[in-house]
C-alpha cells in the first residue's frame, strides 16, 4: 500500500506533522538526504549543548550533579503526591479569582478553550509559545471556530505562515534558514525581500502590534504550577508573553498537570535550571508569576484569567511505576541538543510535538505503544540525554524498559526465540563461550576473507546497511587473559 505523500512547506520542504502515517525509519530516511537541514541543526544544537556545559559549571562547579538530583527529586516527590498538590493550587487558584477547568483529554480541552472563547464573542486571538497546545492541536480548532489565531512567538509566527510544524521543543524553526524565511515573508506579508535578521524581526514586530491592540483574547502555555500559592509561571525570551497575558480583557492558559511543584523554593531551584539547560543563559528575560486575574488596583492585565489543566493521558504515565519518572520533564530540551539521533534525522523525523529522546519516551506514553512502536528504537543508549537532563530523568534506561514492552507485546515469536537464545547465552559462562566461537566461525564464512564485512546476507543485512562490521579478534580478551594466568569465572 503506497503511502501519503510527505506534506510540504511554502518552502517546498518535506514536513511532517503529528499524526503522521509514517514510521520514523521511513521518515529519518527522507530528512538525512538533505545535508544542509542536518548541518544547520548539528551546529545549533553543539552550540546550545556546550553553552548547557558552561552555563552549568559557571554557576555550579562540581555540584551539578547534585543539584539535578535535586531537581528530580523536587519533581519526583511533587508527581509521587500529585493529587495532594493538585487539589493545593486549585483551591488556592480559585482563591485568587482563577478559574479552573479540568480536562481528561485533548479534545476536552480544546473545546473548553473554543467555548469560553465563544462566550467572550473573541474574534481574535494572540498566543504565546506553549508545547501542549501543539499536542492537543488548539489553533486549528480555534481557525474552525472562526476565530482568528496568531502565533506571537517569532519562531512559531513564521513556522504558521508558511504552514509548517515545529522541529524542537525550545528552538522551533531550528529547520529553517533566513532565505526561507524571507520567502515566507515575502509571499505571505507581502514584504519586500530580504535576509538581514534586523529587518525581518521588524516586519514581524510591526504586523504584530496591531495584532496584540485588537486580540479579544491571549492563550499560554506555562513553565510551572506553584502550588502554595496557586500561581502559574511563565518563562519566555521574548516580550509577546507578556502581551499575551496582559493585553487581551480574557488570559486562557493550558497547562499540563505534571507541571506542578510545591513551592517558591522548589521553582528557584527549577529557574536555576531550566534557562542553563535549555539556552545558557543564567536566566530567561522574561518571568512571569501570574496569581489571578487583574485587581482593582492594578493598571493592566486581564480581566478574566482561566486555566486549563490538561491530562491527556498524563495520569496514564503516572499510574506505571516504571515510566513515572517522564512527567519530571521540565521541556527545556537539552536532551535533544545532546542527541546525535536528533543531530542527524532532525526533528520532524518523529512524527510527534516531542522529538527527541524525550519524545521517543512520552510520545508512545501519551499516545500510544502500538502507534509509536519505532519511536524508541530512536536512540543509540550513548547516555548522553542523561547526563544533560536538568532533572535527573534516566531516559535511556526509560527507552530501553519500552522496547522491552514492545517486543512482548508486538515481537514476532522468531524475533522473541532468538533474544530469549540470547540472554540465555549471555547468563552462562559455558554457552557464552560456544556462542562467542560460533559467532566468529559465521563471521569467518560471510567475510570472503575480508577483516571488514561491508554486506551481511539475509535477515542479518540490517546490521550492514549504514556502517561495516569488523571481524573479532582471533584470540579472545578471556583467552588472552586465561593464556597469562588470569583467574576466570
Amino acid at each position: 500500500m503506497n503511502q501519503p505523500e510527505i506534506p510540504t512547506s511554502v518552502d517546498g520542504k518535506p514536513i511532517l506533522f503529528p499524526g503522521g502515517k509514517y514510521d520514523i525509519r521511513t521518515r529519518a530516511d527522507v530528512f538525512l538526504q538533505d545535508e544542509v537541514l542536518q548541518g544547520a541543526v548539528r551546529e545549533a544544537t553543539t552550540l546550545k549543548d556546550q553553552a548547557r556545559r558552561d552555563a552549568l559549571e559557571q554557576a555550579f562547579g562540581d555540584d551539578v550533579a547534585e543539584i539535578r538530583k535535586l531537581a528530580g527529586a523536587i519533581k519526583q516527590h511533587t508527581i509521587d503526591h500529585l493529587d495532594h498538590y493538585l487539589e493545593q493550587w486549585i483551591d488556592r487558584a480559585e482563591a485568587a479569582g482563577t478559574r479552573v477547568h479540568l480536562a481528561t483529554t485533548a479534545q476536552e480541552a480544546n473545546r473548553i478553550v473554543v467555548e469560553i472563547a465563544r462566550e467572550e464573542r473573541v474574534r481574535l486571538c494572540v498566543k504565546s509559545k506553549s508545547m501542549v497546545t501543539e499536542e492537543t492541536q488548539l489553533v486549528p480548532q480555534l481557525e474552525a471556530a472562526g476565530i482568528e489565531t496568531v502565533e506571537t512567538d517569532l519562531g512559531e509566527f513564521i513556522l504558521q505562515i508558511d504552514h509548517d510544524a515545529p522541529s524542537h521543543i525550545v528552538m522551533p524553526m531550528i529547520h529553517k534558514d533566513r532565505s526561507s524565511v524571507a520567502r515566507a515573508f515575502e509571499k505571505v506579508l507581502g514584504a519586500r525581500y530580504t535576509e538581514e535578521p534586523e529587518e525581518l524581526t521588524a516586519i514581524a514586530r510591526v504586523h504584530l502590534r496591531g495584532k496584540y491592540r485588537e486580540a479579544d483574547l491571549g492563550i499560554s502555555g506555562g513553565n510551572f504550577l506553584v502550588a502554595e500559592s496557586g500561581s502559574l509561571v511563565i518563562c519566555t525570551n521574548e516580550g509577546n508573553g507578556r502581551f499575551c497575558t496582559s493585553a487581551p480583557k480574557t488570559h486562557i492558559a493550558m497547562v499540563g498537570i505534571e507541571k506542578l511543584i510545591p513551592g517558591f523554593d522548589d521553582l528557584s531551584v527549577l529557574l536555576h535550571l531550566l534557562a542553563r539547560s535549555a539556552t545558557g543563559q543564567p536566566l530567561t528575560c522574561y518571568t512571569q508569576i501570574l496569581t489571578g486575574p487583574k485587581q482593582p488596583q492594578e493598571l493592566d492585565g486581564p480581566e478574566q484569567m482561566h486555566v486549563v489543566l490538561v491530562d491527556a493521558g498524563r495520569t496514564k504515565i503516572l499510574a506505571d511505576p516504571e515510566f513515572r519518572s517522564a512527567l519530571r520533564c521540565i521541556r527545556c530540551g537539552a536532551c535533544l541538543n545532546a542527541c546525535p539521533v536528533y543531530r542527524k534525522v532532525t526533528g520532524h523525523a518523529y512524527g510527534s510535538v516531542y522529538s527527541g529522546p524525550i519524545g521517543a519516551v512520552i510520545t508512545p506514553l501519551l499516545s500510544g505503544i502500538d502507534e509509536n512502536q519505532t519511536l524508541p528504537e530512536a536512540s543509540s543508549l550513548c547516555g548522553a540525554c542523561n547526563e544533560a537532563c536538568p532533572v535527573d530523568i534516566d531516559l535511556s534506561g526509560l527507552l530501553v524498559g519500552l522496547r522491552r514492552k514492545i517486543r512482548k507485546r508486538r515481537g514476532s515469536w522468531l524475533e522473541r526465540m532468538a533474544l530469549s537464545l540470547l540472554g540465555f547465552a549471555f547468563s552462562h559462562t559455558i554457552s557464552y563461550r560456544i556462542a562467542s566461537k560460533l559467532q566468529r566461525f559465521f563471521l569467518l564464512c560471510i567475510s570472503g576473507g575480508s577483516r571488514t564485512i561491508h554486506s551481511a546476507p539475509g535477515p542479518f543485512s540490517g546490521w550492514t546497511k549504514d556502517r561495516d562490521l569488523n571481524l573479532p579478534a582471533r584470540i579472545s580478551f578471556r583467552d588472552r587473559w586465561a593464556r597469562k594466568g588470569g583467574r576466570i569465572r
